[in-house]
């Protein structure tokens, strides 16, 4: 009988690559443990780990690849918004696409089925306590120019003008172009209280060590969605400070999910792992939520499954309190502030 072929796609170079050792990490503990428990519809699960690339192009190209060549039956995509759709539209009706990263709340293809937070359920409760906590009023937005960071900005601004506060400025960058002194000088001259940084992986790690040398840090508040422990560890301790973030999943979450969960992959990788992250735990997720949709349709047929998602169980997850979550479903938001390399919550939603 032939196995389950399930395609994760990952970027494994360029700004997003940072993330891929967690990423297949993740997805292969999900992997081994759903083959210990049956397989899918009685039959073995086979990885196959694909390189989506660094363009929007790669990623359509190695979907297309994956499902005319691998013969794969489903795709877990853990890859940047600007890369969704093309994936999609390589998927659409042949096999099912299940997205996993957090995003801005829209896609155009009308199969992509999400296991991310929207940028609304995470920028809400982060901007009413900047407000409320921090007394927060003067907001500068900067980021890449593609559609995550300028759709969340965009909701990120209706969200401060609700709470009583002022944009001082917005800048976006291509991902990759790392000359972040204009958008420095215009923070430093607007005296703005917090900034959004929305730059992704290696391009954040290289804002926030300009950031820091600009001499900012000790006087402006960062606050982001796009910082996790990656990206924490491609810092020095000291350029942490006053840095603030938002998830639906942090590694120091203290619950009874992310223990289990952080004791099986620990067990699975030893004391040294790749850190554990909200990016790589998302394919951890992608893959356990393809898994119930194809029990839950006894079927591999991607038109099929698209009925049962937001309302089938599936068997594990590291975040929330539920331990058997519906696939798609919504979980606490979590914010913390950076303690040298350590996320402490000071807040849950």
């Amino acid at each position: 009988m032939r196995s389950v072929r399930v395609c994760l796609l990952i970027p494994q170079n360029g700004a997003a690559g940072l993330w891929a050792p967690s990423a297949e990490a993740c997805g292969r503990l999900a992997v081994d443990e759903i083959n210990r428990m049956s397989g899918i519809l009685r039959r073995p699960v086979e990885l196959r780990v694909v390189n989506a690339g660094e363009t929007r192009e790669s990623a359509g190209q190695a979907a297309r690849a994956a499902i005319d060549i691998d013969g794969v039956d489903g795709i877990v995509g853990m890859l940047p918004s600007f890369a969704r759709d093309a994936v999609a539209s390589a998927a659409q009706g042949r096999v099912p696409f299940i997205y996993t990263p957090q995003f801005e709340g829209r896609s155009s293809a009308r199969d992509v089925m999400t296991t991310g937070e929207t940028a609304d359920e995470l920028l809400a409760p982060a901007t009413q306590w900047l407000s409320e906590s921090k007394h927060a009023r003067r907001y500068f937005l900067c980021g890449n120019d593609y559609i995550w960071p300028r759709s969340s900005l965009r909701i990120a601004r209706a969200l401060i003008a609700r709470f009583g506060g002022t944009v001082t400025g917005e800048q976006y960058l291509p991902v990759g172009l790392h000359h972040f002194g204009e958008i420095l000088d215009r923070i430093k001259a607007t005296r703005s209280d917090v900034v959004l940084p929305f730059f992704l992986g290696l391009d954040s790690i290289a804002f926030n060590r300009a950031f820091c040398a600009a001499g900012l840090s000790s006087r402006v508040l960062r606050f982001s969605t796009a910082i996790d422990e990656t990206i924490v560890y491609g810092l020095e301790a000291h350029e942490t400070e006053n840095l603030y973030a938002a998830s639906s999943y942090f590694a120091s979450i203290r619950s009874r999910n992310n223990g289990a969960f952080l004791e099986r992959y620990h067990t699975a990788f030893g004391d040294n792992p790749p850190p554990a992250n909200a990016y790589g735990e998302s394919c951890y997720e992608g893959i356990y939520s393809l898994a119930a949709l194809f029990e839950e349709a006894g079927s591999l047929d991607a038109l099929e499954l698209t009925r049962f998602y937001g309302r089938t169980i599936q068997q594990r997850t590291a975040r929330g309190d539920n331990a058997r979550p519906v696939v798609g479903s919504r979980h606490p938001i979590y914010l913390a502030r950076l303690d040298g390399y350590d996320f402490s919550i000071v807040a849950r939603q």
